[in-house]
């Protein structure tokens, strides 16, 4: 165990009373740094799992404790008020990060590779790590501890949601070479395999049962497991009949997501045009 995993522990366990810590500002800011640099992260995969790691979500809440109202300004118009412990980060050349001009935000605390392309408007929080040649496109969020992959695309106007709380939840994980279609939304811990491909309009929760068509499962999240998209797999968004009551009379039915194929070279073909964007 790290002295600066030790530090986080328990400063975390004061509670409000680490205000009064001496030096606990300063702790916070070496453990912010590494969350920046990639050096430690929410959630890691070890032994085929995803597992989160609670001293370092603990951190995270632990900035907000710490953290005053501040407020900023960005050229003569825009003013914000947020916790001073989590500003803006600013990019160098240096970190080989591409961000297009147009109203992008990320937090300090949030890591990001070299070679992601950040497309306007975009958002990415604390905790969140966003992995080399990843795409993060216009309007599309990457929420307070959501894990992306490499080489991944979140189209236009796709949430990642994240989970900061409770500690020990795993948030929000998106795989290597994945493609998530524009206006997608995961949320609550899913995880998404990796070269998943997930068409327009898809949802993804802990209360949404996935069908797998081409292998006849119905994959659903349990109490201490969260909805899993097998690898490889082309999901788009479905409907399925009510077949009870008043629905059924109305011939009603619901949305779901549907496995409709696994990822092939005709697939692969059709997402290459991405590489040409990068």
């Amino acid at each position: 165990m790290s002295n600066l995993q030790i530090q986080i522990e328990r400063l975390f366990a004061l509670g409000m009373d680490a205000k009064k810590e001496c030096g606990a500002l300063e702790t916070f800011h070496a453990f912010r740094e590494a969350l920046s640099l990639g050096e430690i992260r929410a959630a890691e995969k070890r032994d085929g799992r995803w597992q989160a790691n609670v001293w370092v979500k603990e951190g995270i809440l632990l900035g907000f404790r710490l953290g005053a109202a501040e407020e900023t300004h960005a050229g003569d118009t825009f003013t914000f008020v947020d916790r001073h412990t989590y500003p803006v980060r600013h990019f160098k050349c240096s970190d080989g990060v591409r961000i297009v001009p147009g109203g992008s935000t990320v937090r300090e605390g949030a890591y990001v590779a070299k070679g992601v392309i950040c497309m306007p408007p975009m958002y990415i929080n604390v905790g969140a790590y966003v992995d080399e040649g990843t795409m993060v496109d216009s309007h599309a969020l990457v929420g307070s501890c959501a894990q992306i992959g490499k080489r991944v695309h979140l189209s236009a106007a796709s949430q990642v949601g994240g989970v900061l709380e409770p500690v020990n939840a795993v948030p929000v994980v998106i795989e290597d070479d994945v493609l998530v279609g524009g206006n997608c939304g995961i949320y609550e811990g899913t995880q998404v395999g990796e070269r998943a491909v997930l068409g327009s309009g898809v949802i993804l929760t802990r209360s949404t049962p996935l069908f797998d068509t081409v292998r006849g499962e119905i994959y659903r999240a349990t109490e201490t497991e969260p909805l899993k998209v097998p690898a490889g797999a082309v999901v788009v968004a479905g409907a399925r009949a009510i077949t009870k009551g008043k629905a059924a009379e109305w011939g009603l039915s619901v949305y779901t997501p549907v496995i409709v194929k696994y990822r092939d070279e005709k697939t692969d073909k059709g997402v290459e045009l991405e590489d040409l964007l990068r």
